[in-house]
């Protein structure tokens, strides 16, 4: 059976990532969009990223421009947007799919180690509810990735511990993250 540890997703320089690379670290792997109502989430993911990079966290951003082509443009120019908004350090993957027929294997993975369970409580939640039914009236009854900002929080022996949605608050992601260095 495959693990966190056998995939690989490509790099905007043409090259692939291993996900080996980070054996004995947390990850935390996002979806990521630059025109999205969601992008200044850059900045809590920067800011956990700068403090607990040291003790073995690492970032694995995936911009995705499969949710209303909220990630146009090149990969240069989706890194250059987020370096000089959000002075992000964390390094950037290609743009990818993380559903579909050409999503990223890592991704069917990470899917299948932590389904959808809901987008919480608050307005967020409800618009989020109302917009996933537009785009797919099944979308609680499958482990798709229904919008940009889906984390997924990976612990230092490669087990997938937690997903959380766009609409969940980073203080509970990075609060995930802190429990597991």
């Amino acid at each position: 059976m495959a693990t966190f540890y056998d995939y690989s997703v490509p790099t905007p320089d043409g090259g692939e990532k291993s996900m080996a690379d980070f054996r004995g670290k947390v990850v935390l792997v996002v979806n990521t969009a630059t025109g999205c109502g969601f992008t200044p989430q850059y900045e809590p993911i920067e800011k956990l990223y700068r403090e607990c990079h040291d003790q073995g966290f690492e970032v694995l951003d995936v911009p995705c421009n499969q949710f209303f082509g909220q990630a146009p443009g090149t990969d240069e120019e989706i890194h250059q947007f987020c370096s000089l908004k959000y002075n992000t350090t964390f390094p950037q993957m290609k743009k990818s799919d993380v559903n579909g027929e050409n999503e990223l294997p890592l991704y069917t993975f990470l899917k299948s180690q932590q389904g959808f369970k809901g987008f919480g409580k608050g307005v967020m939640a409800l618009t989020m509810k109302t917009v996933a039914a537009k785009v797919d009236p099944d979308y609680k009854n499958n482990a798709d990735i229904k919008w940009n900002f889906t984390k997924f929080v990976v612990d230092r022996e490669g087990n997938v511990v937690r997903r959380f949605e766009p609409t969940e608050d980073m203080k509970d992601v990075a609060a995930c993250v802190k429990s597991l260095l």
